[in-house]
């Protein structure tokens, strides 16, 4: 079926740069959009919306995420990182059931959808699970199963997470027409031996698959990976082959210029999540020398319980704002490169050309923010608008491979009833006791 959008503001997108049509036509034919314009098209469409008031943009890439740690929302705040992941998250976790871990993706996926979420890139448990809950949620998803070892004498085939990433990866890559997408995942240099990470590298390069991964997230990492080995994470990672294929490294704080340049000249992709990272106290990434040297820099908001919201919206004001302040320059990181970052960027990040801009030929991945809102008021710049201005609770449609997800409140792929259910059941086991 092919659907007209019509009467509708859109951000569409040209050469990779963003342009306003105040009122307009985006058409439709079944995922890809075919049409965009201020008139209307010749072409006659099966189905017509009327989207008076709306303003359609990319749908947002949450570039790194831990879905089912919705669960751990509240748990464990105020504490420095690495006691709040050893001495909160983690014995939560293990606690963890495969019921517990379907609620929090549910979870996860209703707040990311009714929060302009298209595409996410998860690292957490259960990813076959999680493969299924998208094939029904109808969302775009990188997934992975991360690798960990902490046994210097634990052999690569003993550990067992290789195998399971190479049949996640034969099983469910490029699943749902592409939807979903399976990365290698290796959680930190911290978590992981060299020789696990060595090994794993070479099978993903096998594969042909993309790597993701936690990196220089905390001064305290930087410091003591050089007392282990006498080199930088990034240094670390790259010696190890790690990126010697396409990788996406998370948070990024603690990067040093050498850092920067080993990280640029393998086009190692990074994933910024200013909301964690100032949450947990580790710092604020040097993002703009990283785009200013031409580095792929996306959004992310990291878990629920380290954020504690997966909403793409609060991500790129406060990207937008925090790193004026800490350089005092009002000119760092304009509305237009945050809007990038949460969409272009996000998408070359995840191995996805088809995807994160509003342009003749792409998917379409789309939302629809609401323009009768006060705060959306005037319309003078509608790219600084949905930086600085709109919410994700702005959000009123939410559209995937030109199938509407939601509209105007109401979920049209998922259950938020039975999925509220799962949630109390799974909180109820996970912490009565507590």
């Amino acid at each position: 079926m092919n659907k007209l959008l019509a009467n509708c503001a859109i951000l569409e997108t040209k050469d990779h740069e963003f342009h306003y049509i105040p009122n307009g036509y985006l058409g439709i034919e079944e995922d890809t959009i075919d049409y965009i314009g201020e008139k209307k098209p010749a072409k006659v469409y099966d189905e017509v919306l009327d989207c008076h008031d709306i303003l359609i943009l990319p749908g947002l890439i949450n570039t790194h995420t831990h879905s089912a740690m919705t669960l751990l929302r509240g748990i464990g705040s105020d504490l420095p990182l690495q006691e709040w992941l050893f001495d909160k998250m983690i014995p939560v976790e293990d606690r963890m059931q495969y019921d517990d871990f379907q609620a929090g993706m549910e979870l996860a996926m209703l707040e990311m959808i009714a929060s302009g979420t298209t595409s996410y890139s998860d690292m957490y448990m259960e990813p076959a699970l999680e493969a299924k809950l998208l094939e029904k949620s109808g969302l775009k998803a990188n997934i992975c199963r991360v690798m960990q070892g902490f046994d210097e004498n634990q052999t690569y085939e003993e550990n067992g997470r290789g195998r399971q990433s190479h049949e996640l990866f034969q099983t469910y890559q490029n699943a749902c027409n592409g939807r979903i997408k399976v990365d290698y995942c290796i959680h930190a240099e911290y978590t992981c031996k060299p020789h696990l990470v060595e090994a794993y590298v070479k099978q993903a390069k096998n594969d042909g698959a993309r790597l993701h991964i936690h990196m220089s997230e905390t001064r305290k990492e930087h410091d003591e990976c050089i007392k282990k080995y006498g080199k930088t994470p990034a240094k670390w990672f790259s010696d190890l082959g790690a990126f010697d294929i396409p990788c996406a490294a998370a948070h990024c704080v603690w990067v040093d210029d050498d850092d920067l340049n080993i990280m640029k000249e393998h086009n190692v992709s990074v994933s910024h999540n200013p909301t964690s990272n100032l949450k947990l106290g580790s710092g604020f990434a040097p993002i703009q020398k990283m785009l200013d040297m031409g580095m792929n820099v996306g959004l992310g908001t990291d878990g629920a319980a380290s954020n504690n919201n997966l909403n793409m919206f609060e991500e790129m004001h406060l990207a937008s704002v925090i790193h004026n302040g800490y350089h005092h320059d009002p000119t760092i990181l304009n509305a237009h490169e945050i809007l990038k970052m949460a969409t272009i960027n996000g998408a070359k990040l995840q191995g996805r050309n088809d995807t994160g801009e509003i342009t003749v030929g792409k998917k379409a991945d789309l939302i629809g923010i609401d323009l009768t809102k006060p705060h959306l008021k005037p319309i003078i710049d509608p790219v600084a608008l949905i930086v600085y201005s709109a919410q994700g609770s702005d959000v009123v449609l939410n559209m995937v491979d030109g199938k509407l997800l939601y509209d105007h409140g109401k979920y049209l792929t998922l259950d938020e009833h039975e999925i509220d259910l799962h949630v109390k059941a799974a909180v109820n086991r996970l912490f009565s006791n507590q």
